[in-house]
């Protein structure tokens, strides 16, 4: 399969689970801490080797135990590290993520992912030039994911852009993009439309079309995804689950749009595969310990056709 190069960030995630959300000044007792492997880049290029891709990622992380645990965490799952840069100096990015009843809350410290300069993305144009797509997040620099995209399209090479945490983005960068991957809060942020329902993401997958995005896709949890395919705007649900925790489910559906793509499957096919894999990736707790292999996947739909 041809190479998929992920630009983006590494976190440790420190996780707790708590039965509310404190208020200002209060103090709760939660249960269930771990850290787990993390940060949306490092989240989707792990998501995407464990389903099959060839994926090498671009990123930083600080000369501490943390960055060294999240290079060996890559490396295991068959991610190639090579193009990591160790940052003295600087921690390495954490997210603190409070878990509720399936659903979470995230404060994210940058660390070194804020050091991921042009300068480097310049420096490693021949890398980006031999891949068959580049998958970018909005957790580095936003001057740094423009000068990536800038330098993929001069070489041809696929934008698969996931637009998180949302930042308005200007028109000229969503028209280099070939396929865009936010969830509904995203969407609103970016077009400025509200969405409350199917109908309005449709609105919004629309309007992003119009703005030169070649392939939009709306995640809206368990309401399934909204997409473009065509000339036509699809929705397509996803299988009632127990959602045990959320983190890391956009980034396992953009891991996995990425790998089936790649795989020359159509759109609607990626996005039955997606789905299914974010879907798996709510059923369990952690980032990356929750994102699934392709058997994992495999296995479920061999489950459910013996089902229906």
């Amino acid at each position: 399969m041809k190479k998929i190069t992920v630009i983006g960030s590494l976190n440790m995630d420190l996780i707790v689970n708590t039965p509310r959300i404190p208020i200002l000044g209060e103090t709760i007792l939660g249960n269930g801490f771990m850290t787990a492997p993390g940060g949306k880049g490092a989240n989707q290029a792990v998501a995407a080797a464990r389903l099959g891709a060839q994926v090498c990622m671009i990123g930083c992380v600080g000369n501490d135990s943390f960055g060294k645990d999240l290079i060996e965490n890559l490396r295991v799952n068959n991610v190639s590290t090579e193009y990591i840069k160790v940052i003295d100096g600087v921690s390495t990015g954490v997210a603190i993520i409070v878990v509720k009843g399936g659903d979470n809350f995230i404060i994210v410290d940058p660390g070194a992912n804020s050091r991921l300069t042009c300068e480097m993305i310049d420096s490693l144009e021949e890398v980006i030039k031999k891949s068959s797509m580049v998958v970018i997040q909005l957790e580095i620099p936003i001057e740094t994911v423009y000068r990536a995209i800038k330098i993929a399209k001069k070489h041809g090479v696929k934008v698969l852009l996931n637009p998180a945490p949302a930042h308005k983005l200007s028109d000229d960068i969503l028209s280099m993009v070939d396929i865009f991957t936010p969830n509904e809060s995203e969407s609103e942020i970016i077009t400025g439309l509200p969405i409350k329902s199917v109908m309005d993401a449709k609105k919004a997958v629309m309007l992003l079309k119009e703005k030169g995005v070649a392939n939009v896709i709306v995640t809206m949890g368990s309401k399934g995804a909204v997409y473009s395919s065509g000339n036509q705007i699809i929705h397509k649900p996803v299988d009632k689950v127990m959602a045990v925790d959320t983190t890391a489910a956009g980034d396992s559906f953009t891991g996995a749009i990425a790998t089936a793509i790649m795989k020359r499957n159509c759109i609607d096919e990626a996005v039955n595969f997606a789905n299914i894999v974010g879907t798996l990736t709510v059923m369990k707790r952690g980032a990356q310990p929750s994102l699934p292999f392709l058997q994992d996947v495999q296995n479920y739909k061999s489950l459910n056709s013996v089902i229906k």
